[in-house]
């Protein structure tokens, strides 16, 4: 990078920006994930570490960063409740959140081109970067979240090679949390992260809530960062990825799809759940995927309840949420 740039870059008045980092047993990538966070061509106002009662030296590796915020938690509170009470903690100066996972190594300019987008676009008030594999960044690790019709929600573009995402910025469904800034104010606005889906779907819960409310995402391509992902609950594969990412798919369908759009769309959402059952059973995990549904069931009512306050605060048509869904048939 031409040092003059970079030095004109830093000069720029940028907003103010608060950065959250929810860590649970990741001492391993720490060093790494802050050092990046550190070493950004715009810097933030506040690094927040909130730290889920981590049992390795996660908070000895943060202390070695005197410029990082460090708020200790006895229990695990969980991405979601973790990020909300960072939230709550961050500076009221700060315009703008960045969520950034501790296995997320962003690179020097990934905050500025996320912030030169949001200045470029007004009408958005999500971005997302492109999410590279940790291991080998000649693959993806992700674009954004997609949600279909169906309610099954994906990370767009894993696995793919990353010389096929584009270079184009372009809407997408969400971003994904684990690298990704939101407009403050549209954050609390709608609440935060819903706690009792504890972790996974969570990010697309609140984009779609967003997005509900007027609120759009954009993906900006030149925002990059490396993800080694789920790297502290054991793969997306493990039980606890499956038991949460199942459960929470069917409380985001139920809370969060407009009335038209629930009804059209419900019986491929059961299809969709039944075809799951059978998936995971094959695979071995039967017992995990029919505890996920059954909690995922019984958890219904209340997540009905919840559905009256998001429905109610509603503003975007059925007709817009169904143009930026995915409705491909695989």
């Amino acid at each position: 990078m031409d040092g003059g740039y970079l030095e004109d870059s830093r000069q720029k008045p940028w907003p103010e920006v608060t950065v959250i980092v929810v860590n649970w047993n990741g001492e391993r990538f720490l060093d790494r994930c802050l050092g990046a966070l550190m070493a950004q061509t715009v810097t933030p106002r506040e690094i927040i570490l909130l730290d889920n009662a981590s049992t390795d030296n996660s908070l000895e590796v943060a202390r070695r960063f005197p410029g990082v915020r460090l708020i200790h938690q006895t229990w695990n509170t969980g991405f979601a409740r973790g990020n909300n009470l960072a939230m709550e903690a961050s500076s009221e100066q700060s315009e703008w959140i960045a969520l950034v996972n501790p296995d997320v190594f962003a690179e020097p300019r990934w905050l500025e081109e996320l912030l030169a987008a949001a200045r470029a676009n007004p009408g958005f008030e999500m971005f997302g970067g492109k999410m590279l594999n940790a291991v080998d960044p000649m693959v993806l690790d992700g674009i954004g979240d997609a949600c279909h019709v169906s309610g099954l929600v994906w990370r767009m573009g894993h696995g793919a090679p990353a010389a096929a995402s584009g270079e184009n910025e372009s809407e997408v469904f969400s971003p994904c949390a684990a690298a990704a800034l939101y407009r403050r104010r549209a954050l609390l606005e709608m609440g935060g992260f819903d706690e009792d889906f504890f972790c996974y779907v969570e990010d697309v819960d609140l984009g779609f809530r967003l997005r509900l409310a007027g609120y759009r995402c954009l993906y900006v391509p030149a925002a990059m960062a490396h993800h080694v992902g789920s790297a502290s609950t054991g793969g997306q594969h493990s039980d606890f990825a499956v038991y949460h990412g199942h459960r929470n798919l069917v409380w985001t369908y139920v809370k969060d799809m407009p009335g038209l759009l629930f009804w059209a769309f419900l019986p491929l959402h059961l299809a969709m759940n039944l075809l799951a059952l059978a998936v995971f059973a094959v695979r071995g995990q039967g017992g995990v995927i029919l505890r996920a549904k059954r909690d995922a069931l019984r958890g219904i009512p209340m997540m009905w309840r919840k559905r009256r306050q998001v429905q109610g605060k509603r503003v975007t048509a059925s007709l817009d949420i169904f143009r930026v869904m995915n409705k491909r048939f695989w």
